[in-house]
This record gives C-alpha cells, structure tokens and sequence, in this order.
C-alpha cells in the first residue's frame, strides 16, 4: 500500500495521506553529536524541508534550533515516524532519537 507524504503550509507540516500528522510546534530530543556540544540536545523544529520513506522509517529534512545552546541546525534525516503494515505511526518527540547522516550547523 503506498502511502502519500508531503509538507505543507511552507514547511510547517508533514502530510500522511492528506492529513496533518507531524507540525515544527514540537520539540525533539535528540541523541546528535553534530548538532551542538549538548549531551542531549532539545532541537525546535522552525520547518521542514522534505520527507521522505527511508526504509519503514518516514525520515525528514528539517531545521531547528536547541533550547539549550542556541545553536541552529539542518538536519538532513531526522526520524519521525514509520511505516508498519501500510500505516503510518508517528514517533513521540520527547522519547531520545539518535540522528544519523548530514547535520550542518547554520
């Protein structure tokens, strides 16, 4: 079953088959060694740039800044949800995500 993803409302939002599932009002907690110096970083979202599938895993371009440094990054892969028998099921931003692949600091 395939399964429609977008953003919306100039990267405000990510679409699951035409309805709002994931918004930049949250805040991640990610486990991400290239975002700042912060053992933990807690990164608000400010847009997201793509989505995509990586694997069963809906993977998203983005760019927020921590709360805890003021650093400002874009993360090319952030994981923010899956996809388990043709549904989507989206991850909670306040359980720790590692991060992996290009993150640049702005």
């Amino acid at each position: 079953m395939a399964i429609a993803l977008r953003t919306l409302d100039d990267g405000a939002w990510i679409s699951v088959n035409d309805s709002r599932e994931v918004g930049v009002s949250d805040v991640w907690i990610l486990e991400c060694e290239d975002c700042c110096s912060c053992p933990l970083s807690y990164i608000l979202l400010e847009g997201f740039t793509d989505v995509r599938v990586d694997g069963t895993h809906v993977v998203a371009g983005t760019v927020g800044r921590c709360l805890e440094c003021g650093q400002r990054v874009s993360i090319d892969r952030l994981p923010v949800g899956r996809v388990i028998d043709g549904e989507f099921e989206r991850y909670d931003p306040a359980s720790v995500s590692r991060v992996r692949g290009a993150v640049e600091s702005l």
